[in-house]
Protein backbone atom coordinates (compact mmCIF):
# COMPACT_ATOMS: atom_id res chain seq x y z
CA UNK A 1 0.00 0.00 0.00
CA UNK A 2 1.30 3.47 -0.77
CA UNK A 3 1.73 6.35 1.64
CA UNK A 4 -1.47 8.36 1.01
CA UNK A 5 -4.00 5.55 1.72
CA UNK A 6 -2.17 4.69 4.96
CA UNK A 7 -2.28 8.36 5.95
CA UNK A 8 -6.03 8.58 5.27
CA UNK A 9 -6.70 5.39 7.23
CA UNK A 10 -4.64 6.68 10.17
CA UNK A 11 -6.40 10.05 10.16
CA UNK A 12 -9.78 8.30 9.96
CA UNK A 13 -8.99 6.07 12.93
CA UNK A 14 -7.80 9.07 14.94
CA UNK A 15 -10.99 11.00 14.13
CA UNK A 16 -13.15 8.04 15.16
CA UNK A 17 -11.28 7.72 18.47
CA UNK A 18 -11.56 11.46 19.13
CA UNK A 19 -15.29 11.37 18.31
CA UNK A 20 -15.94 8.49 20.69
CA UNK A 21 -13.90 10.11 23.46
CA UNK A 22 -15.73 13.39 22.89
CA UNK A 23 -19.10 11.67 23.24
CA UNK A 24 -18.09 9.74 26.34
CA UNK A 25 -15.96 12.48 27.90
CA UNK A 26 -18.53 15.20 27.26
CA UNK A 27 -20.37 14.07 30.35
CA UNK A 28 -17.29 14.55 32.53
CA UNK A 29 -15.38 17.35 30.81
CA UNK A 30 -17.56 20.23 29.71
CA UNK A 31 -15.45 21.38 26.79
CA UNK A 32 -16.87 24.73 25.73
CA UNK A 33 -17.81 25.80 29.23
CA UNK A 34 -14.38 26.21 30.74
CA UNK A 35 -13.19 29.02 33.02
CA UNK A 36 -11.72 31.62 30.70
CA UNK A 37 -14.39 31.29 28.02
CA UNK A 38 -16.12 34.62 27.44
CA UNK A 39 -19.92 34.70 27.65
CA UNK A 40 -21.85 37.98 27.48
CA UNK A 41 -25.65 37.86 27.68
CA UNK A 42 -27.80 40.91 26.99
CA UNK A 43 -31.55 41.27 26.60
CA UNK A 44 -31.61 40.48 22.88
CA UNK A 45 -28.14 39.12 22.10
CA UNK A 46 -25.61 36.60 23.35
CA UNK A 47 -21.89 36.68 22.58
CA UNK A 48 -19.77 33.59 23.27
CA UNK A 49 -16.06 33.31 22.61
CA UNK A 50 -14.46 30.04 23.79
CA UNK A 51 -10.90 31.32 24.23
CA UNK A 52 -9.75 28.72 26.78
CA UNK A 53 -11.38 25.90 24.85
CA UNK A 54 -9.59 27.09 21.70
CA UNK A 55 -6.24 27.13 23.50
CA UNK A 56 -6.72 23.60 24.85
CA UNK A 57 -7.80 22.23 21.46
CA UNK A 58 -4.80 23.94 19.85
CA UNK A 59 -2.38 22.36 22.34
CA UNK A 60 -3.91 18.89 21.93
CA UNK A 61 -3.86 19.09 18.12
CA UNK A 62 -0.26 20.33 18.17
CA UNK A 63 0.75 17.33 20.27
CA UNK A 64 -1.15 14.92 18.02
CA UNK A 65 0.49 16.32 14.88
CA UNK A 66 3.89 16.23 16.57
CA UNK A 67 3.46 12.53 17.37
CA UNK A 68 2.15 11.77 13.87
CA UNK A 69 5.08 13.68 12.37
CA UNK A 70 7.57 11.63 14.40
CA UNK A 71 6.08 8.35 13.17
CA UNK A 72 5.95 9.38 9.51
CA UNK A 73 9.66 10.23 9.25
Amino acid sequence: MSFIPKLFITIGIILIIVGVLWQIGGKFISLGKLPGDILIKRENATFYFPIMTSIIISIVLSLVFLVIGRFLR
